[in-house]
């Protein structure tokens, strides 16, 4: 058990994923809050206090970068930078930074039941841009010294990250690949005199990481005063429009334009015929490996800043990746590239130690996937909601479980357990008789009834022998479809449920506390 936050950044309250417990997958955009999105102030500090008194040791997020041009919190203009969305507003006037009237939204903001990602932009941007302003013009001197140690700190990342922002904006949204030469290329003397020329645009980007970075270790510390670690998402990918790809164009797969050569994607399976193409460009891994992995090394080194512990997105490409021409049409065509996923993590855990990430082996898992999990003592992902469909019985199912597992009701992807036994049958026959035999073999599992189905998939979760158990916020208030995350390939109306104000009763924290001590997951410190 390690604590220190103040000074230190060893703030786990026990190893992570070695002890029984459990946890709450919830986004910060989706609390409640007056501004159109949740974020890190006052309602994130009260979802804290359910979760401690609901028993609860972890908070799982999604990827906390800024979101893309879909509000998609995996297609991100940065690895490392923190969304502005998620800036509290009322903490930034009890730092002197804003007055109370500048934070008073439109009602038309402060009522949105969903995330309103545009209209918060809009809104934050401007008040943060006052917060600048009157740092500029009468910085406290510790606040001030403040800021130059966390820029100076973070400068690895920090700099490129402030300059591409700025620029972007100056050209009106192009990608980097858009820009004039000088500046697609970094040219000494074009990287001086956009420094000069945009100054103070780069200086308030990063005034703003500098606060989110504030408000999220004060937040971290306070969720581990409760007792409670901060579980983060690390997308395997980055975005082609993005300044980790601006800045390091040697560590990816680009021609000397610029131009993705070959792109991320999965190959055809039972869930598509012709693929997933995701599109991000892909990793050099030799060119990584030349340089001791240094550009992950640094995102570990501030994601571990932020969280106790992190899910691997996609493990299943740090051992090999399906490659696609840049110019195909779907991901049929392609071909599997091996990684030096040995020397990779093994360099990773020469830096840092113990290496406290959650594998997300999700997908076509070979028996190397599972060798390489086994020989990193990384726990792997089991979905309940994926149990029922073979009828020869499937690996998912919890009386097959093992202690070195993470299970989950649902992901961010997956409807809410509600949504999903009770969606419409599809029309083809075929489609409808399956679908009806998965629910009569779900529901035959859980005791046969429908009634507070949520409930008896929760205590399937909490009962079985795996450490950890993750349940997303919608499926402890049993809410249905229209409370879903996420849709996979789908671009319109994703990533903007939220959680109604009043909605975190003392009766679901009691209900869920009293579960966790009957299946001993409320670890004595």
């Amino acid at each position: 058990m390690t604590v220190k936050l103040e000074s230190g950044q060893e703030t786990a309250i026990f190893a992570p994923f070695q002890r029984r417990a459990s946890g709450i997958l919830l986004h910060p955009t989706s609390l409640p809050g007056g501004h159109g999105i949740g974020d890190l102030g006052a309602e994130a500090r009260r979802f804290a206090d359910w979760l401690h008194v609901a028993g609860q040791s972890y908070w799982q997020m999604l990827p906390v970068c800024p979101p893309g041009t879909v509000h998609s919190p995996y297609d991100s203009p940065s690895a490392n930078a923190i969304s502005p969305l998620l800036v509290s507003l009322e903490d930034l006037v009890h730092e002197g930074l804003l007055e109370a009237g500048e934070v008073q939204a439109p009602l038309s903001l402060s009522r949105s039941k969903k995330a309103d990602f545009s209209g918060a932009e809009v809104f934050k941007l401007r008040a943060l841009r006052l917060a600048h302003a009157r740092f500029l013009a009468r910085p406290s001197r510790p606040l001030r010294l403040r800021y130059e140690r966390y820029c100076q700190d973070q400068s690895s990342w920090l700099d490129d990250f402030a300059v591409f922002s700025a620029v972007h904006e100056a050209n009106q949204g192009k990608p980097w690949n858009q820009w004039d030469a000088g500046l697609r290329y970094r040219k000494k003397n074009a990287m001086l005199a956009i420094r000069s020329q945009l100054s103070e645009e780069i200086d308030f980007h990063r005034f703003v990481q500098f606060v989110l970075d504030d408000q999220w270790l004060a937040l971290r510390q306070y969720c581990c005063k409760l007792g409670i670690m901060l579980m983060g998402d690390i997308p395997i990918y980055v975005a082609y429009d993005s300044a980790d790809v601006w800045a390091n164009r040697g560590l990816f797969h680009l021609d000397a334009e610029g131009q993705r050569v070959c792109v991320a994607g999965v190959p055809p399976d039972y869930f598509s015929k012709t693929g997933q193409l995701w599109g991000n460009p892909l990793y050099r891994w030799s060119a990584l490996k030349k340089t001791g992995f240094s550009w992950w090394k640094g995102r570990m080194r501030i994601s571990l800043r932020r969280f106790d512990a992190l899910r691997l997105d996609h493990f299943i490409g740090f051992r090999h990746y399906w490659e696609v021409p840049a110019s195909a049409k779907t991901a049929k065509t392609g071909r599997y590239i091996r990684v030096p996923a040995e020397a990779f993590f093994d360099s990773l855990r020469d830096h840092f130690g113990r290496l406290p990430f959650l594998a997300e082996d999700l997908g076509v898992v070979t028996d190397e996937i599972h060798e390489l999990r086994g020989r990193l003592g990384l726990p792997g992902m089991r979905i309940l909601q994926f149990a029922f469909d073979d009828p020869n019985g499937s690996d998912y199912l919890p009386h097959r479980f093992v202690r070195d597992t993470v299970v989950y009701t649902g992901t961010h992807d997956n409807d809410t357990i509600v949504g999903w036994l009770n969606q419409k049958a599809p029309s083809e026959k075929a489609l409808a008789v399956r679908h009806r035999v998965l629910r009569e073999r779900a529901l035959r599992y859980v005791g046969g009834t429908t009634k507070e189905v949520h409930w008896a998939m929760i205590r399937l979760a909490l009962g079985s022998v795996a450490n950890t158990a993750i349940f997303p916020m919608q499926d402890i208030l049993g809410l249905g479809a229209d409370a879903r995350m996420n849709t996979p390939a789908t671009i319109q109306g994703n990533w903007q449920w939220r959680l109604s104000p009043g909605s975190l009763r003392e009766k679901e924290a009691v209900r869920m506390r009293t579960l966790c001590e009957t299946y001993e997951r409320i670890p004595r410190l």
